[in-house]
């Protein structure tokens, strides 16, 4: 874990925490699991982040939420790549979903059935019918770096313990090459 950042484990700061992270975090029991440091909220994009904070891409994870549309039907996902790597949306989740078109989610469409910032969406307190697709790199890192659900902020945890939330799913080749 990177020691310029400030992290505490992230219950006792839920000042740095999206209120359905916070409630996620206590509800799973992954209270000593996440720790949360305040950052610079315009340097939350991953990019400047990485630069700015001096952390690889290789242990930034994105989260992006994706609409996948079959007919009328409309299924939302979250997809966890490594920064370093794109989701596969055309090919891989867009099977995953069934859907004929994937597409990433409108912004208002995101962040209102989030209830979180755009730009620091994360996987933890996602609505339960949510997928969330995890990339197996991802989950086979030792530790990332994630968003909180708010730009000021970023969660530190295991790869594993996303791969465990209840929603999730460890997908091969999520990731593709950016």
């Amino acid at each position: 874990m990177p020691t310029d950042l400030a992290f505490e484990p992230a219950l006792s700061r839920p000042d740095l925490l999206a209120g359905p992270v916070a409630a996620a975090l206590a509800s799973l029991g992954l209270a000593e699991s996440v720790e949360a440091a305040p950052i610079d909220p315009d340097l939350s994009d991953t990019a400047a982040f990485c630069a700015a904070y001096g952390i690889s891409t290789a242990e930034s994870a994105n989260c992006v939420v994706v609409a996948g549309k079959r007919g009328q039907t409309v299924t939302y996902a979250a997809c966890v790549v490594l920064a370093t790597t794109r989701a596969d949306v055309n090919g891989l989740v867009r099977r995953r979903l069934d859907a004929r078109k994937v597409s990433f989610a409108a912004r208002e469409d995101a962040v209102g059935a989030a209830a979180m910032e755009f730009g620091g969406i994360t996987p933890i307190g996602l609505p339960g019918d949510w997928p969330v697709l995890v990339d197996a790199a991802v989950a086979a890192t030792p530790w990332v770096i994630i968003g909180s659900g708010l730009r000021r902020s970023k969660l530190a945890l295991a790869g594993k313990t996303l791969a465990a939330l209840p929603a999730a799913e460890v997908l091969d080749g999520l990731g593709i090459p950016a």
